[in-house]
C-alpha cells in the first residue's frame, strides 16, 4: 500500500484524456516507485466514451468515477471541483497529473492549486490564440497554475516563454504519438475481427464532430452534414456519432442530413485507430484526431477556424474548412484528395519515449520535495 507521500493522482474525464494518460501510466507502472491513483471526472459518461478505453488500453479501471456527467461549462466545473477536493482531502497525493485542455483540466488544476498541491500539465503550452474557445481557457489557466509543464512541441515551450513561463517547462514530444505506436499493431489485429462497415481500406472517408461551436449552431451543423453528403456520393464516409451531436440533430431536425453516410455508435481507441489508418481523408473537428491522422499519414480537413496543431498545417497533412459555408468545406475536402504537392515529415512530436520523460522528470521532482 503506497503511503501518502508516494501517490501521483491522474485526472480524466474525456476521450483524448483516456488516451494521452495510458502510456504515461504504463510508465508509470513499468519506471516509477510512486502509485498512480486514476480519478475518472465523469466529464464522458457513456460507455463507448468511456469505460470501454480503459479495457483496450490495458488501463487500471479508477479508483474514483466523481459522476459528473454533462452540464454547462460552469456547472461541469463546479461539480469536478466540489467531488474533487474531497477525493484529494483523504488521498493527500504528492502531486496531480491533468492532461489537455477540457473542464476536467481545469477544475482538477484549480482544486489542486488551491489545496497546495503540485501539477504537473501534460500538453502545456498549446495555443489556438482564440480565446472565444472554452479550450484555449482552459489550457492557458492549467498553464499558469502548474509546476510542472510537459510541451508536445518546441513551438509549445515557446508559447509558454512568451507568456513569461520558464521554469520547469520540458520538451517531450507528444504522448498520443507514444499510444499510436504502442496499439497501432493491436487496433490492426483488432480490425481483422471487427470491421463491421463493408468499406475498402483507403476506399473512404472518415467523419467526427463534436465541438460545441459546430454542433451548437444549426447553420454550421447542416453545412457539416451537407458536404459530407455530397463527398458520400463519391466515397463512403464512415460518420461515429457522438451523443452530443446526436443529440443536436435531433434537436435542429436534421436527421435527414444523415441519409447516405454510414452512421456508428461511437468507437473505441483501437476501432477508431484502425479506421483512421485505413482511410483516404479524415474529416474531422477534433484535436487529437487531426493528430491521429498526421501519425497514420492520412490527410486531414479541420472543421474549425483555426488549430493549435499548427505544424500539421504548415507540412500540408491537414487544412482548414470554413464550415459558416457549404463550399468552405467543399472545397478543402476536394483539394485535400486532389492534392499534388508534398507532405512533409514532423519531426517535433517526438520519438515515442514521451511518456518515459515525462516519469523521469516527475520522479526528479518528487525526490526533491
Amino acid at each position: 500500500m503506497a503511503t501518502n507521500n508516494e501517490k501521483i493522482i491522474t485526472v480524466v474525464g474525456a476521450r483524448p484524456q483516456f488516451i494521452k494518460s495510458a502510456p504515461v501510466s504504463h510508465a508509470l507502472r513499468k519506471y516509477s516507485k510512486y502509485h498512480e491513483v486514476l480519478v475518472h471526472t465523469g466529464q464522458h459518461y457513456d460507455r463507448n466514451m468511456s469505460e470501454t478505453f480503459f479495457d483496450e488500453l490495458d488501463m487500471n479501471p479508477p479508483a474514483y468515477n466523481l459522476g459528473t456527467g454533462s452540464g454547462s461549462h460552469a456547472e461541469q466545473t463546479a461539480k469536478i471541483m466540489e467531488r474533487f477536493e474531497t477525493v484529494l482531502t483523504k488521498e493527500r497525493p504528492q502531486l496531480i497529473i491533468v492532461y489537455g485542455d477540457t473542464n476536467s483540466t481545469l477544475a482538477g488544476a484549480l482544486t489542486a492549486s488551491k489545496l497546495h498541491i503540485p501539477i504537473a500539465h501534460v500538453e502545456a503550452g498549446l495555443r489556438s490564440f482564440n480565446r472565444r474557445m472554452p479550450e484555449e481557457i482552459n489550457r492557458i489557466v492549467a498553464d499558469h497554475i502548474s509546476e510542472l509543464l510537459f510541451c508536445p512541441t518546441k513551438r509549445a515551450v515557446l508559447n509558454l516563454n512568451n507568456e513569461g513561463i520558464k521554469e520547469n517547462v520540458f520538451y517531450c514530444g507528444d504522448v498520443m504519438f507514444d499510444a499510436a505506436l504502442e496499439f497501432s499493431k493491436k487496433a490492426e489485429e483488432r480490425g481483422i475481427s471487427h470491421n463491421r462497415l463493408e468499406i475498402n481500406k483507403k476506399g473512404y472517408v472518415l467523419a467526427t464532430v463534436h465541438r460545441a461551436e459546430n454542433t451548437d449552431n444549426r447553420q454550421r451543423l447542416s453545412n457539416i452534414l451537407l458536404a459530407l453528403q455530397k463527398v458520400s456520393r463519391d466515397l463512403p464516409v464512415v460518420m461515429p456519432l457522438h451523443p452530443r451531436t446526436r443529440k443536436m440533430i435531433h434537436y435542429f431536425a436534421l436527421e435527414d442530413r444523415l441519409q447516405g453516410l454510414s452512421v456508428t455508435e461511437p468507437l473505441g481507441f483501437l476501432d477508431m485507430l484502425y479506421y483512421e489508418k485505413n482511410a483516404s481523408l479524415i474529416i474531422t473537428d477534433s484535436g487529437g484526431v487531426q493528430k491521429e491522422a498526421y501519425f497514420c499519414r492520412v490527410p486531414c480537413v479541420t472543421l474549425r477556424d483555426e488549430t493549435e496543431w499548427v505544424e500539421t498545417l504548415e507540412a500540408h497533412w491537414n487544412v482548414l474548412a470554413d464550415v459558416d459555408s457549404i463550399e468552405g468545406i467543399n472545397e478543402p475536402i476536394r483539394a485535400s484528395l486532389f492534392f499534388s504537392g508534398t507532405r512533409l515529415n514532423i519531426d517535433e512530436y517526438g520519438d515515442g519515449r514521451a511518456s518515459q520523460k515525462i516519469v523521469q522528470e516527475l520522479e526528479r521532482y518528487l525526490d526533491r520535495l
